[in-house]
């Protein structure tokens, strides 16, 4: 591994290789398209790894996501955002090259889509079944309609379906809460589906959260699913019961630039601006920001959950360790640390280095 002196987000290749492959399988086996969403690697290089499992299609969070990754030769794209009108244009010149599919969830996107798409463009609407942050209610299907009637006036418009995502499953307490809620967000697009199948027979359900895809077993009426925290995977997920500590693929390595005894801290170059600010609720009742990992004697060694990321600030993080664990980190040392949530690290990192070495770039930053 290349020489690390500043915080640098290391991602293990071959664990994310693993996770790839799993989630590759468990959609061949329930037939459904598997459509990873890209938002959580931002990175051209890792994509490729996706085409080592057959995936041919992908989903972004953003316009300049999507015309990144068309550039890179991405050619059929799922928008997994609400239609920004602004960037019509965009949208337009995108369309015209590659097979892109938008989200609608309200007429006034709908009209301006009607008014001005000249090439062909795949629409799904957007189904709120519980996360309520953006989507048409599953029971207003008086607003379906009307958005549906406003795509059909562009003949270069193509009503797909309905798509979710299930957003809240990760706000669960348990793995019954996820079942519970994906299986809920399950009948409510089948309903949807049964309804307007008659007019629209190729009409698709398409899901998307990494913890259902993860743990869930039915998926019966799912033509595709999107998730893509699932890559990396991350503390938060791991504390859902979602993934093992061994599939979280990704660590920020950072220096120890201070210690206090009198406090049972450590400080290391790495603050909020590299790691983020999500946090979890630790053992002790605490807020954590981030596991620990250290090297003992050539061996790598995941500290118990009382020794974890206390505080962040911009560029400083502070460790808080048990005191038998103080005199295990030197000033110089290089400390991992397991991230809450690696999709926001990572879009934070803006770069990688893999385990054996290779630097990956991410998306440009403008």
């Amino acid at each position: 591994m290349a020489k690390i002196i500043r915080p640098t987000l290391v991602v293990d290749k071959e664990v994310c290789l693993r996770n790839i492959e799993k989630m590759a399988q468990k959609a061949a086996e329930h037939k459904m398209r598997f459509r990873p969403h890209f938002k959580t690697h931002q990175s051209a290089r890792i994509a490729e790894w996706f085409k080592l499992f057959g995936v041919d299609a992908i989903t972004v969070s953003s316009v300049r996501m999507a015309e990144y990754f068309a550039a890179n030769s991405w050619t059929d794209i799922t928008l997994a955002f609400p239609v920004n009108i602004l960037e019509i244009e965009n949208i337009n010149r995108l369309a015209a090259n590659i097979k892109l599919n938008v989200l609608v969830e309200n007429k006034e996107a709908a009209t301006v889509l009607a008014e001005k798409i000249s090439h062909p463009l795949g629409v799904y609407l957007e189904i709120d079944t519980g996360y309520n942050r953006t989507g048409i209610s599953s029971s207003k299907t008086n607003t379906m309609n009307s958005v549906i009637n406003l795509i059909s006036k562009n003949t270069k418009l193509t009503f797909k379906g309905f798509l979710t995502h299930t957003g809240h499953t990760y706000e669960a307490k348990s793995t019954n809460e996820i079942f519970s809620r994906h299986f809920d967000a399950l009948l409510k697009l089948r309903s949807l589906k049964q309804k307007y199948i008659k007019d629209f027979p190729n009409i698709e359900i398409s899901m998307g959260d990494t913890p259902s895809a993860s743990i869930c077993t039915t998926f019966g009426g799912v033509d595709e699913i999107r998730p893509g925290n699932f890559a990396f995977y991350d503390l938060m997920q791991q504390n859902l019961g979602i993934c093992k500590m061994e599939d979280i693929a990704v660590r920020m390595i950072c220096p120890v630039v201070s210690k206090h005894l009198s406090r049972n801290e450590i400080v290391v170059y790495g603050g909020a601006v590299h790691i983020s600010k999500d946090s979890i609720i630790n053992s002790n009742g605490k807020k954590m920001y981030g596991r620990i990992v250290i090297r003992k004697n050539g061996e790598k060694k995941l500290l118990g959950p009382l020794n974890y990321v206390s505080n962040l600030s911009q560029e400083h993080g502070t460790l808080k360790v048990t005191q038998n664990q103080f005199e295990n980190f030197q000033v110089g040392d290089l400390v991992e640390i397991i991230p809450v949530h690696s999709c926001l690290t990572a879009n934070l990192s803006g770069y990688y280095q893999t385990t054996d070495g290779e630097m990956i770039k991410m998306m440009p930053r403008y």
